[in-house]
């Protein structure tokens, strides 16, 4: 293929055209350019091409981008709790999260709250939408005293109006973790990583539907607040003879504990 210096920019022009219409318009200025050189047997320059094609509106056709919703924070608030994670009583101090959920044919989401006092999960929704309304759902399930300390991270959800109003409606104080610091949110962290293992990842099993996701997380919660021994609580406990350290026996035991530290 040989270079021509006089090479008529009409002639271009009308090729381009041509070509890109025979090909529907989905090739860009590269491609366009190798079928040209190819059809004229002759070297055109890329950017001769592109420069034509912009300026005509011979650009090629592409798939149109979903528009990113960059959605401002309503309300974001300090690190209250400051990795602060024992309480002297029920009701005091707790933190919630978010994890998701993709062992059944669809992917569910899981919102709980943690009791601190006892790492009781007091309140939990799980959902197979991660929006406001599933955090909100599991807040509105239990009764709170005023100015108590909730905990969170500074997910969407968390810092969104609703869920401000709703705090400010209960008297809740709001805490937030450092953004892109799951240690200041510890204790739940470590209760959805302990239910995905010990329910889920060991046991290595098939789940064909997402009720039995559902079962198996319910159970898992019931055993986890009833029967599995938390080391904080199974410590004091056995110092006391008290019992054997899970959160509900921890927390019916608790009269024994007031002066006792974690």
């Amino acid at each position: 293929m040989e270079k021509k210096k006089d090479f008529s920019p009409t002639i271009i022009e009308e090729t381009i055209g041509k070509i890109c219409k025979k090909n529907k318009f989905i090739y860009g200025y590269r491609k366009i350019k190798y079928l040209i050189q190819k059809e004229l047997n002759q070297i055109v320059n890329h950017k001769v091409v592109q420069r034509i094609m912009q300026k005509i509106g011979w650009n090629c056709a592409v798939k149109p981008k979903k528009a990113i919703k960059i959605g401002k924070p309503f309300s974001i608030t300090g690190n209250t709790l400051n990795r602060n994670f024992s309480a002297d009583k029920p009701m005091q101090k707790l933190t919630t999260d978010i994890t998701y959920l993709p062992f059944g044919p669809k992917r569910l989401y899981l919102s709980s709250i943690m009791d601190l006092h006892n790492g009781e999960i007091i309140a939990y929704t799980i959902s197979s939408k991660q929006d406001t309304k599933f955090v909100l759902d599991t807040l509105n399930q239990i009764d709170l005293p005023k100015d108590v300390l909730l905990h969170s991270d500074q997910g969407s959800v968390y810092t969104s109006a609703e869920y401000y109003n709703l705090c400010k409606e209960k008297g809740i104080i709001r805490s937030m973790s450092r953004k892109g610091t799951p240690a200041d949110n510890a204790p739940i962290e470590s209760f959805h990583s302990s239910l995905k293992c010990e329910a889920f990842y060991i046991k290595d099993e098939v789940i064909t539907s997402s009720s039995i996701v559902i079962q198996i997380v319910e159970n898992y919660i019931k055993y986890y607040n009833e029967k599995r021994i938390q080391q904080k609580n199974w410590t004091t406990c056995l110092r006391l003879n008290t019992g054997d350290g899970s959160p509900r026996v921890f927390l019916l035991n608790s009269h024994f504990l007031g002066s006792v530290p974690y």
